[in-house]
């Protein structure tokens, strides 16, 4: 999945907004205000620097997405993805970075998405899930 891609689908979730509210780098995807994914290349916005001399061009960095996740699942999905590691200044044990790198399948990356979007909303209030899960 690219940054088009990934884009695309987290706007395409019920009642989705795009901040920007560290930057004009890093992408945060909010529901009803509450935030349940940001993209940035590298770190988010940073660069990754894993391109060493190459590391200041764009086509060679890869996107950063932070999502929300159980706190099992995410020491699950850490084990058994090497480019899944703990959310990048975010709290480790309820976020995860996943890097873009085309290592996990798409499908994959989907239900990551969705299983995030799914504990923001599950933590609001009954009528703001209400008018969510219309959109269903």
């Amino acid at each position: 999945m690219d940054f088009e891609t990934a884009k695309k689908y987290l706007l395409n979730k019920p009642e989705t907004v795009l901040d920007f509210p560290f930057g004009a780098d890093v992408y945060v995807f909010k529901v009803k205000g509450k935030m349940f994914a940001t993209l940035a290349i590298g770190k988010m916005g940073k660069g990754d620097g894993s391109n060493n001399d190459s590391s200041n061009e764009p086509g060679n960095k890869h996107w950063w997405m932070n999502l929300k996740c159980d706190p099992d699942e995410a020491a699950i999905l850490r084990d058994i993805f090497p480019s899944v590691i703990p959310g990048y200044h975010m709290n480790k044990a309820l976020w995860n970075t996943i890097i873009l790198d085309g290592s996990i399948p798409r499908g994959e990356l989907e239900r990551m998405i969705d299983n995030s979007f799914q504990l923001v909303v599950a933590k609001m209030t009954k009528k703001m899930q209400t008018s969510i899960l219309l959109h269903f």
